[in-house]
């Protein structure tokens, strides 16, 4: 479904709390408008030509660094499963399931903190959040070139689970700021396809590092973890300068820009910035299928990272390759992971329709899980292609992520959503090790079926949310006003800061 029904607002609600004026629920974008808007500057938004420009500077200024700072934030969760090839597990004496417990710790803090994150997110200034994260994480990332043994990195592990927490969510709440709801899938998935940038840096940095001689003061990996944590700090030191909190903040934006893009906005009816907390709206989103919905389908599509972050470097070298292959053979996959993030938000974006293209994204992960379970080992390219295959679901994960931000309004009840669908991602990358038990190595068995089963069940939650959605919105249409165009969205009303279950004439898209 495109956004051609998202624009009519019905104004006759009975609950005192959605009044648009309540000083609770008055978006800072509203009183940014109130105060800058002339007659002379609030029509430009109606020049396409204009707008198009406008999103070009803001993709400029906005989306690299988050992209790169993506990167980092996937580069970290990988530098373990390459560590291992590269000699940590004799280094720290680990044994057992050890690997997966330390590979699985850094989530638990990721799903526990993510919970309390609405918070901050809300309270705090989003992109000095997002920065200050980032340069904590670094830290962290750095201190694993200083571990001796299981418990010291169990220990930096939890601490980088803390700090990563936050990164996520940030940009989630920042990127839905300066887009539309159709525009958003595209730069969701812009930023997301970081993750395949890890994956081919990964593989690369790996490779570079173990040409470190192992009589070195430190080791490869030790070395690998320290320079991509000072990396990471560098960068969360760049975006505290430049990425701005808000588009009323951003630097780079004249004010006749920050009003168009205002403007241009707030057809989405979800707001942009209000520091006042309603816990109520956290209770209204906890009650609401779309988010557990959502939510299974992050988990289940996230199982797969056991493959995708942990274990691919050791299933590769596990078909008969060294460690130096491995590390370059696992560059494709973030190709595969690239294309699919790119296909996902351009499609997305262009013709709606999230649930279909998770789907058909989920066909060839399925494919490739069922290659990697039941080829014998002598079949080395199928299982290498099985490997490359399991990437493709990665790219309908953000758009997961834009499905639902996109599909909530009201201030706490966003903060809280982006901070639960991290939690879901968590829960999921906690899963997915966990599956690779050591009494079935090398093979992994058990864990490859594992991927086949969740991969179909993600299938069938996304068109039973679609579905759903469907329904809504057809039982919606009966009652509420009769349709309008954006134009006629007054910024009083797009910026009330109602939830998407209050404004009966808010339309979900799927």
């Amino acid at each position: 479904m495109d956004e051609k029904q998202d624009f009519s607002f019905e104004t006759d609600l009975a609950s005192p709390t959605t009044s648009s004026t309540a000083g609770s629920t008055k978006d800072e974008a509203l009183v940014f408008l109130e105060q800058h808007k002339l007659a002379a500057n609030s029509e430009l938004w109606h020049d396409e030509a204009y707008l198009k420009a406008l999103r070009k500077k803001v993709d400029r200024h906005v989306i690299p660094f988050f992209f790169f700072c993506y990167i980092l934030n996937f580069l970290d969760k990988i530098l373990l499963n390459y560590a291992q090839v590269m000699g940590i597990t004799p280094a720290l004496k680990l044994q057992g399931n050890d690997y997966s417990n330390a590979s699985s710790a850094f989530y638990y803090p990721v799903l526990a903190v993510s919970a309390l994150s609405a918070y901050p997110l809300q309270r705090l200034p989003t992109g000095k959040w997002l920065a200050g994260c980032l340069m904590t994480w670094g830290v962290t990332t750095a201190c694993h070139s200083a571990v001796q043994n299981y418990h010291g990195l169990l220990a930096v592990r939890i601490l980088s689970g803390v700090f990563e927490a936050g990164i996520p969510p940030s940009l989630m709440l920042l990127s839905s700021q300066y887009y539309t709801r159709s525009e958003q899938a595209t730069r969701f998935g812009l930023w997301y396809m970081g993750i395949g940038g890890g994956q081919i840096l990964g593989g690369l940095v790996s490779y570079l590092f173990q040409f470190i001689s192992p009589h070195a003061p430190l080791s490869g990996w030790r070395v690998m973890f320290l320079v991509l944590g000072l990396i990471s700090v560098a960068l969360g030191a760049a975006m505290f300068i430049f990425v701005p909190d808000s588009p009323m903040g951003a630097r780079f934006l004249s004010e006749e820009e920050k009003i168009a893009l205002l403007e241009h906005v707030k057809r989405n009816q979800t707001g942009i910035e209000n520091p006042h907390f309603h816990p109520k709206q956290i209770l209204e989103a906890l009650l609401g299928v779309q988010y557990w919905g959502t939510a299974l389908i992050v988990i289940l599509q996230t199982i797969s990272s056991g493959v995708t972050s942990t274990y691919s470097a050791s299933l590769i070298k596990g078909f008969g390759y060294t460690s130096k292959q491995a590390a370059l053979l696992g560059m494709p996959s973030g190709a595969i992971t690239i294309f699919s993030c790119l296909f996902c938000g351009l499609t997305g974006s262009r013709f709606g329709h999230r649930w279909l293209i998770t789907v058909i994204v989920t066909i060839p992960s399925v494919l490739g899980a069922a290659l990697m379970s039941w080829l014998p080992k002598s079949q080395k390219g199928g299982l290498l292609a099985g490997i490359y295959l399991v990437n493709f679901v990665v790219g309908s994960t953000p758009l997961m992520y834009q499905w639902l931000v996109g599909n909530t309004a009201g201030h706490t009840k966003r903060a809280f959503t982006t901070g639960s669908l991290n939690a879901a991602f968590a829960i999921g990358s906690i899963i997915g090790p966990q599956t690779f038990q050591a009494r079935d190595a090398p093979g992994y068995q058990p864990a490859k079926i594992t991927l086949v089963v969740s991969f179909s069940m993600s299938a069938v939650v996304a068109t039973l949310l679609f579905l759903y959605y469907f329904m809504v919105n057809k039982r919606r249409a009966g009652e509420a006003l009769p349709e309008r165009d954006a134009a006629e969205v007054d910024e009083s009303k797009a910026y009330a800061g109602l939830t998407d279950k209050q404004n009966r004439s808010f339309r979900y898209t799927y």
